[in-house]
């Protein structure tokens, strides 16, 4: 399993690596319609609490794969039958995202996300036959081995608040495996490649919230008393998703991931912008509830299961990618148009101020444009 080269020409993802991410469409949209489900009956707590856990196997999955493969990706007929395993792993855990949601019962989803990572640690097992990175390698598989089978006695032994203690403490645990195993020796990542899998990932996620437009516009043929608002609902959310994808798309990411450090700080703030973003489709789902009478939270209380999303993710962009390359304005402009949408909840018409505001954001976005480092001046 020879390593890629991280200087690469033209590395783009690859035909396996869009199939692969088919299943997360599956995953992800199960954990938001059950987000959607527990936020509209008013179980918040519970809810947000379980969309977190899920989320967080749905994220870490994803991301280990993306990494490895931008690293190792040798395509040949094992790793294809590996990476397919993986897969069926995801569609195992997508399966258990709604006993998860209803009964807190997280065994189906536990056993697919082992699923997952056995995969995972017979490919970093291959790739450990190179003697350049056989330490990274082992390290890696030999600490994913390892959680996994913390994983199975979490399941077993832990019930209640130990168990979610438990689930915090195997996440630190999963979290600290790339930073020992890289410092033995880093892997050979594609800046360009690894950014440009984390935008279709986040192309994924804001497809969910067009669905969310597309069902605001099928509920208004349905429902002629709440028409208005309804279709009204359906262009503010259209124009807000619109707005993250400029805002997500507007830095150079790949400037993001230089050291390990950075990387890791780019990867696993990644995890809020996921989740944001598959947050902010149920929160739509709940505000078309409100309108037709089908939902037990009160107006406020749907309008913040939008607008709380929508910050998180474009602060979570502007800290990892458009902090370091904007201008001062910019810089002001961006963290203070997460912080006005949260001022959305009292306006009478739901996501208008929102709308507004991101408007105004990408406006001045594309005005300023992003700053340029003094050696890429140069060399232009």
């Amino acid at each position: 399993m020879r390593p890629r080269d991280p200087e690469e020409p033209h590395r783009s993802a690859s035909p396996l690596e869009l199939f692969f991410d088919l299943v997360f469409v599956v995953a992800v949209a199960n954990a938001a319609v059950q987000l959607h489900h527990a936020l509209t009956e008013n179980h918040v707590a519970d809810g947000l609490l379980s969309y977190a856990l899920v989320f967080f196997a749905i994220w870490w999955a994803w991301m280990n794969f993306t990494w490895f493969a931008t690293s190792f990706d040798v395509d040949d007929w094992l790793y294809r039958v590996l990476t397919v395993v993986q897969m069926a792993g995801v569609l195992v855990l997508a399966a258990g995202i709604e006993p998860a949601f209803t009964e807190q019962n997280f065994t189906i989803a536990v056993l697919g996300y082992v699923l997952m990572r056995v995969a995972m640690v017979t490919q970093w097992l291959r790739a450990a036959k190179n003697p350049e990175y056989r330490t990274t390698a082992l390290t890696y598989a030999t600490g994913i081995a390892g959680v996994q089978v913390l994983w199975v006695l979490w399941l077993l032994v832990f019930d209640g608040v130990p168990a979610l203690i438990g689930f915090v403490v195997l996440v630190a645990v999963e979290l600290s495996v790339p930073w020992v195993a890289e410092r033995k020796g880093a892997t050979p990542w594609h800046p360009h490649h690894i950014t440009e899998r984390y935008g279709l990932f986040t192309l994924i996620l804001l497809g969910e919230s067009l669905l969310a437009s597309a069902n605001a516009i099928i509920e208004a043929l349905q429902d002629e008393t709440a028409l208005a608002p309804l279709i009204s609902i359906s262009i503010l959310t259209l124009v807000v998703t619109a707005s993250l994808w400029w805002i997500y798309f507007w830095p150079p990411h790949h400037r993001a991931i230089g050291s390990l450090g950075s990387s890791l700080f780019y990867g696993y703030t990644h995890y809020f912008i996921f989740a944001a973003a598959g947050a902010f489709s149920a929160g739509i789902e709940v505000e078309i509830d409100v309108l037709t009478e089908h939902s037990k939270l009160g107006d406020v209380a749907a309008s913040f299961t939008v607008t709380i999303p929508i910050a998180v993710f474009v602060l979570g962009v502007w800290l990892i990618a458009i902090r370091a390359n904007a201008d001062r304005v910019v810089n002001v402009v961006v963290p203070a148009g997460a912080v006005l949408v949260l001022f959305d909840p009292v306006i009478p018409i739901p996501i208008t101020l929102t709308a507004v505001v991101m408007i105004v954001v990408v406006a001045v976005l594309v005005a300023r444009g992003p700053t340029q480092p003094e050696h890429e001046k140069l060399t232009t």
